[in-house]
Protein backbone atom coordinates (compact mmCIF):
# COMPACT_ATOMS: atom_id res chain seq x y z
CA UNK A 1 0.00 0.00 0.00
CA UNK A 2 1.22 3.49 -0.84
CA UNK A 3 -0.46 6.79 -0.07
CA UNK A 4 0.08 10.51 -0.35
CA UNK A 5 -1.81 13.49 1.01
CA UNK A 6 -2.44 16.48 -1.29
CA UNK A 7 -3.47 20.01 -0.41
CA UNK A 8 -6.49 21.67 -1.99
CA UNK A 9 -4.94 22.94 -5.22
CA UNK A 10 -5.59 22.17 -8.90
CA UNK A 11 -1.84 21.60 -9.34
CA UNK A 12 -2.05 18.48 -7.22
CA UNK A 13 -3.84 16.54 -9.96
CA UNK A 14 -0.60 16.33 -11.97
CA UNK A 15 1.30 15.39 -8.81
CA UNK A 16 -1.23 12.63 -8.06
CA UNK A 17 -0.77 11.25 -11.60
CA UNK A 18 3.02 11.28 -11.13
CA UNK A 19 2.73 9.51 -7.77
CA UNK A 20 0.54 6.89 -9.46
CA UNK A 21 2.97 6.53 -12.36
CA UNK A 22 5.89 6.10 -9.92
CA UNK A 23 3.97 3.59 -7.81
CA UNK A 24 2.96 1.51 -10.82
CA UNK A 25 6.55 1.56 -12.08
CA UNK A 26 7.85 0.45 -8.65
CA UNK A 27 5.30 -2.37 -8.62
CA UNK A 28 6.22 -3.44 -12.17
CA UNK A 29 2.78 -2.60 -13.53
CA UNK A 30 2.70 -1.71 -17.23
CA UNK A 31 -0.66 -2.97 -18.46
CA UNK A 32 -3.66 -0.67 -18.05
CA UNK A 33 -1.42 2.10 -16.73
CA UNK A 34 -3.01 4.80 -18.94
CA UNK A 35 -6.49 3.82 -17.74
CA UNK A 36 -5.35 4.02 -14.12
CA UNK A 37 -3.72 7.42 -14.66
CA UNK A 38 -6.87 8.81 -16.24
CA UNK A 39 -8.99 7.52 -13.37
CA UNK A 40 -6.64 9.12 -10.82
CA UNK A 41 -7.01 12.42 -12.71
CA UNK A 42 -10.79 12.17 -12.65
CA UNK A 43 -11.04 11.14 -8.99
CA UNK A 44 -8.60 13.83 -7.84
CA UNK A 45 -10.39 16.48 -9.89
CA UNK A 46 -13.75 15.44 -8.45
CA UNK A 47 -12.34 15.56 -4.92
CA UNK A 48 -11.08 19.09 -5.54
CA UNK A 49 -14.30 20.30 -7.18
CA UNK A 50 -16.84 18.70 -4.90
CA UNK A 51 -15.26 17.06 -1.88
CA UNK A 52 -12.38 18.98 -0.33
CA UNK A 53 -13.43 21.80 1.99
CA UNK A 54 -11.23 24.92 2.18
CA UNK A 55 -8.13 24.36 4.29
CA UNK A 56 -8.18 20.59 3.80
CA UNK A 57 -6.80 18.12 1.31
CA UNK A 58 -7.39 14.69 -0.17
CA UNK A 59 -5.61 11.39 0.27
CA UNK A 60 -4.64 9.18 -2.66
CA UNK A 61 -4.14 5.57 -1.56
CA UNK A 62 -3.10 2.67 -3.80
CA UNK A 63 -3.13 -1.05 -3.10
CA UNK A 64 -1.47 -3.80 -5.10
CA UNK A 65 -3.10 -7.11 -4.18
CA UNK A 66 -1.68 -10.59 -4.68
CA UNK A 67 -4.44 -11.50 -7.11
CA UNK A 68 -3.04 -8.80 -9.46
CA UNK A 69 -5.72 -6.25 -8.62
CA UNK A 70 -4.75 -2.60 -8.27
CA UNK A 71 -7.11 -0.52 -6.15
CA UNK A 72 -7.05 3.27 -6.24
CA UNK A 73 -8.81 5.28 -3.55
CA UNK A 74 -9.33 9.02 -3.16
CA UNK A 75 -10.40 10.08 0.33
CA UNK A 76 -11.90 13.51 0.94
CA UNK A 77 -13.50 15.20 3.91
CA UNK A 78 -16.34 16.94 2.15
CA UNK A 79 -20.07 16.37 2.34
CA UNK A 80 -22.11 14.59 -0.27
CA UNK A 81 -21.91 11.29 -2.04
CA UNK A 82 -20.29 10.88 -5.47
CA UNK A 83 -22.49 9.55 -8.26
CA UNK A 84 -22.76 9.48 -12.02
CA UNK A 85 -24.87 12.35 -13.32
CA UNK A 86 -26.29 13.37 -16.65
CA UNK A 87 -24.66 16.81 -16.56
CA UNK A 88 -22.51 17.51 -19.64
CA UNK A 89 -19.54 18.64 -17.54
CA UNK A 90 -19.87 15.84 -14.98
CA UNK A 91 -18.62 12.80 -16.85
CA UNK A 92 -15.58 11.94 -14.69
CA UNK A 93 -17.24 9.04 -12.89
CA UNK A 94 -18.68 7.79 -16.18
CA UNK A 95 -15.08 7.46 -17.40
CA UNK A 96 -14.02 5.76 -14.18
CA UNK A 97 -16.90 3.29 -14.50
CA UNK A 98 -16.05 2.57 -18.15
CA UNK A 99 -12.29 2.13 -17.66
CA UNK A 100 -12.12 0.27 -14.34
CA UNK A 101 -13.35 -3.22 -13.56
CA UNK A 102 -15.23 -2.01 -10.50
CA UNK A 103 -15.75 1.23 -8.63
CA UNK A 104 -17.76 2.61 -5.77
CA UNK A 105 -18.14 5.09 -2.94
CA UNK A 106 -17.78 4.44 0.77
CA UNK A 107 -18.87 6.77 3.54
CA UNK A 108 -16.30 7.88 6.09
CA UNK A 109 -16.31 10.44 8.86
CA UNK A 110 -15.92 13.05 7.64
CA UNK A 111 -16.49 12.67 3.92
CA UNK A 112 -16.16 9.72 1.59
CA UNK A 113 -13.81 7.40 -0.28
CA UNK A 114 -14.24 7.00 -4.04
CA UNK A 115 -12.42 3.92 -5.30
CA UNK A 116 -11.82 1.94 -8.46
CA UNK A 117 -10.16 -1.41 -9.16
CA UNK A 118 -8.27 -2.85 -12.08
CA UNK A 119 -7.75 -6.59 -12.48
CA UNK A 120 -4.50 -7.30 -14.22
CA UNK A 121 -2.67 -10.09 -15.99
CA UNK A 122 -1.84 -13.09 -13.83
CA UNK A 123 1.83 -12.71 -14.78
CA UNK A 124 2.06 -9.70 -12.46
CA UNK A 125 0.86 -11.78 -9.52
CA UNK A 126 3.39 -14.49 -10.39
CA UNK A 127 6.21 -11.92 -10.61
CA UNK A 128 5.26 -10.44 -7.24
CA UNK A 129 5.18 -13.90 -5.64
CA UNK A 130 8.61 -14.70 -7.09
CA UNK A 131 10.01 -11.41 -5.80
CA UNK A 132 8.74 -12.19 -2.29
CA UNK A 133 10.37 -15.62 -2.38
CA UNK A 134 13.75 -14.22 -3.46
CA UNK A 135 13.51 -11.28 -1.07
CA UNK A 136 13.63 -8.61 -3.79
Amino acid sequence: MRERLYLRSPRTVAAARQFTRDTLRAWGVADRRDDMLLCVSELATNALRYGVPPGRGYLLRMYGFEDATVRIEVHDGGPGFSRITERPHGQGLTLVAALSDDWGVLARTPGKVVWCEFRRAATWAAAQAAARQTGV
